[in-house]
């Protein structure tokens, strides 16, 4: 017999929360194991129970969906996530996908739906809800425009490139959170690391640097300042 998909489910509205739980416990082929009411507390329960999905609400306060999910998707990789949410704007679900999450359904989302969505994930396999914008798959498989940043600076994650390449552009670390859809907290801890890993005294040095890696010979001529500089 198939062991049930085991589900922690993450959602900062206690109404909408039950509704989910009880959604995933009548599937008949799923079980709750866990419930977070924040991102913290979601990554928190993945670490600790390890289950095969989280779903995963993308608005909430402190630690959002997003910045959960890279999370969980650092500390346990075997971990699938699914995010569950209102419909978002390009970015919200790209940079949710970007973060790691599996797949993206809209609030509203039926059981069946739901069902399938689960099934599929804990398989492996990726899940894109109807309310998507038809353009994010095709600016998702993209390739990034060229930076150089990763075989530049092999030393840096995939997050710590991001953040360096905003660096470049003289982005201030709440103009960068926006952008990334991180805490002002993880921006800081990941503009430490840049700086550690770098020959580069502070953060005008290292957006030399990435300005560099990029071919320019100064930012791109936007008013960081409009950005929340």
């Amino acid at each position: 017999m198939t062991s049930p998909t085991r589900v922690v489910v993450a959602d900062d509205h206690p109404l909408y929360r039950d509704g989910i739980v009880a959604a995933v416990q009548a599937i008949g082929t799923a079980e709750v194991v866990g419930v977070a009411s924040d991102g913290e507390e979601a990554v928190r329960l993945a670490v600790e129970l390890e289950p095969d999905v989280v779903l995963m609400d993308l608005s909430m306060p402190g630690v959002n969906g997003i910045e959960a999910t890279g999370r969980i998707r650092e500390q346990r990789p075997q971990v699938e996530v699914l995010v569950l949410t209102m419909l978002e704007g390009d970015d919200s679900v790209l940079a949710a996908l970007r973060a790691g999450a599996r797949g993206y359904l809209v609030k509203g989302a039926d059981r069946a739906e739901i069902a399938s969505a689960l099934e599929a994930v804990s398989r492996g396999q990726a899940v894109f809800g109807s309310g998507i914008a038809g353009n994010v798959l095709a600016r998702l498989v993209d390739p990034p425009r060229g930076r150089g940043g990763s075989a530049t600076f092999p030393q840096l994650t995939e997050r710590e490139l991001e953040v360096l390449d905003l660096l470049g552009l003289g982005l201030s670390n709440r103009a960068i959170a926006r952008r990334l859809f991180l805490s002002e907290k993880t921006v800081r801890n990941h503009v430490s690391n840049v700086l550690g890993k770098l020959p580069a005294a502070n953060r005008e040095e290292a957006g030399d640097l990435a300005r560099a890696a990029r071919g320019d010979g100064r930012a791109d001529g936007r008013d960081a300042r409009a950005d929340g500089r």
